[in-house]
């Protein structure tokens, strides 16, 4: 997109690409506490966006869009990393939730339901559900389960960033860790095994799944969070 001079229209690439950043900002906040905001999310992804734009060269043979969002997402992260998001009290209210669930499919041998999780963590159910709310940044996988500390994060990061192509026993341990995870999705209850797949597969953010299920978005969030603590559950042998 060029202006009448024949230089770049960045405003107009920026205007552009605005949703892609909004879309990006959305599907990012629901792996983070709700003291972050989406319209902070937002606008560091638009200083991203800008350095994308910056950066760009057509000759290196990559889509500006595919470009423009890793430069977004990474701008995102970098934010996050810095701010500390995700505080020890809420990483430890999250594996609290995982070993109840972990507990309750031992002795139950099945998906235990909200309300049992719930007793096992001695709570009101209503508690219970604000506290997934709380600790809606979790993950499915942190460094430290992998390996290391957070000072090890940096080589963790480079380890993985090579390419692991040339290496059968990285893409048979890969290819199993795969198998899990989509065994494990496949055992959830059926609203959440929904949730993750309009999220993760489809690309919905929290609000569209809410719609589509006639629930709330924080309502989903709790039950994105519920449901990354039992796959953690389940993934936690691999």
């Amino acid at each position: 997109m060029y202006n009448p001079q024949g230089r770049l229209d960045r405003d107009g690439l920026i205007r552009q690409y605005l949703p892609l950043v909004q879309r990006l900002a959305h599907h990012m906040i629901a792996k983070l506490p709700a003291n972050v905001q989406l319209d902070d999310l937002v606008q560091v992804g638009m200083i991203g966006l800008a350095d994308a734009l910056s950066r760009f060269e057509a000759d290196q043979g990559v889509q500006f869009e595919t470009f423009a969002t890793q430069r977004i997402r990474g701008a995102m992260l970098d934010e996050l990393r810095e701010g500390d998001w995700l505080s020890r009290g809420s990483r430890k209210s999250q594996k609290q939730i995982e070993q109840a669930v972990r507990r309750l499919e031992h002795r139950l041998g099945r998906s235990p339901a909200e309300s049992e999780i719930a007793a096992e963590l001695d709570m009101p159910l209503a508690e219970y559900q604000a506290l997934l709310g709380r600790v809606r940044g979790t993950q499915l996988v942190y460094l430290e389960d992998i390996g290391g500390g957070d000072d090890d994060s940096d080589g963790f990061l480079d380890r993985h960033a090579a390419d692991t192509e040339a290496d059968p026993m990285s893409l048979l341990k890969d290819q199993r860790l795969r198998g899990a995870l989509v065994a494990a999705i496949e055992s959830l209850p059926e609203r959440e095994r929904h949730i993750m797949g309009m999220y993760y597969e489809q690309d919905m953010n929290l609000k569209e799944i809410g719609a589509v299920l006639g629930i709330t978005e924080s309502r989903v969030s709790q039950l994105h969070s519920q449901s990354i603590a039992r796959l953690r559950s389940k993934m936690r042998s691999h």
